[in-house]
């Protein structure tokens, strides 16, 4: 044998020595400030990567008073029998923070959907989003050359096909804002415990739903622009929790967590922001996020020597965010300066 048969019958035995486990690398889509390489050499650690790559808001300053561990209780309750639950109330009453503690305490991994107008199907089950390319060199017999391309289509599950299949904990914020059309295909997954695939074939298309499979959804119960009404024969099959703005002295405690403010600044805040609330319409109500942002801007502000801003006026800025006129503006200044005085 010459050197250059010798040569050749060793790459080729290398080759089929290495033909049983191969390496892959395999890219997982996830926001674009991620590093997204993985060489992954076992399903665990797939999986692995994959939860990395759906990340879920944490819920650092949770507070229990009773009226939170009531609708906590109400929650779990559900979730535990085995039904989605849709939490339904106004912006900024902490409906995300309550479904991302509950989920927490579950102890199952948690992925995470935002819905919004431009959402399909694909975005919650996942789709056929890369190719890879296979090439084998054939030089076994000198002089003979043989080659062979394979492109290979792989499937990237998107964060309800990832629950459905490892029993994770689904969290789809903002759900009322999806078109209906889009979440279709929710159900048969609440109904029947069933996920279609519908661009897959043969037993490929269908993923049985995993037992540890918990999902809570968001929506906000005032109709604002770009709200959709969830078709009801989805709205059957799951239990709707209604959370309103929570109570005067919980939602002094919660601004306290988040802010480090005192007691006695953290009431009047409260205060002002109730007594606006009650005179504006449902769709311009200021929730409890914007006694945080107050607070915050507060604390900020006793570090800074700016004799143009005030207290006042840091109220003001807050609940412009829902302004649509000048007119509509000064009324707000006004409730303002009525309700501080």
């Amino acid at each position: 044998m010459t050197a250059s048969e010798k040569k050749a019958s060793e790459r080729a035995h290398n080759s089929e020595a290495g033909s049983d486990n191969p390496s892959i690398q395999v890219r997982i889509r996830s926001p674009a400030n991620m590093d997204c390489s993985y060489e992954l050499i076992s399903e665990e650690a797939r999986h692995k990567a994959i939860e990395e790559a759906f990340l879920t808001p944490e819920s650092n300053h949770f507070i229990s008073t009773p009226e939170v561990i009531e609708m906590e209780s109400r929650l779990s309750l559900w979730l535990q029998a085995g039904y989605p639950v849709h939490l339904i109330g106004p912006t900024g009453c902490g409906k995300t923070s309550l479904a991302v503690h509950v989920a927490k305490v579950l102890g199952r991994p948690v992925v995470w959907i935002n819905g919004d107008e431009s959402i399909t199907t694909s975005d919650l089950i996942g789709g056929y989003s890369q190719m890879q390319s296979e090439s084998v060199r054939d030089n076994y017999v000198h002089n003979v050359f043989k080659t062979k391309d394979t492109m290979k289509i792989e499937w990237v599950d998107n964060p309800l096909s990832l629950a459905c299949k490892f029993g994770y904990t689904l969290i789809y914020n903002e759900f009322s804002r999806t078109k209906p059309a889009s979440n279709n295909v929710l159900l048969s997954v609440f109904e029947e415990g069933i996920l279609e695939l519908p661009t897959k074939f043969g037993e490929d298309r269908y993923i049985k739903v995993h037992p540890d499979f918990k999902a809570i959804l968001t929506s906000n119960s005032i109709e604002y622009a770009g709200i959709h009404r969830p078709q009801d024969a989805l709205l059957d099959r799951m239990v709707g929790i209604y959370a309103d703005y929570y109570g005067y002295e919980t939602e002094v405690r919660i601004v306290m967590e988040h802010t480090g403010i005192s007691q006695d600044k953290a009431e009047k805040i409260v205060q002002i922001i109730r007594s606006i609330r009650e005179k504006l319409p449902d769709a311009q109500k200021p929730g409890t996020r914007a006694c945080i942002m107050i607070a915050k801007g507060l604390q900020t502000l006793k570090g800074r020597d700016d004799l143009a801003i005030d207290f006042k006026q840091l109220c003001i800025d807050v609940i412009a965010s829902k302004t649509c006129s000048p007119k509509d503006m000064e009324e707000k200044k006004r409730l303002v300066m009525e309700s501080a005085t």
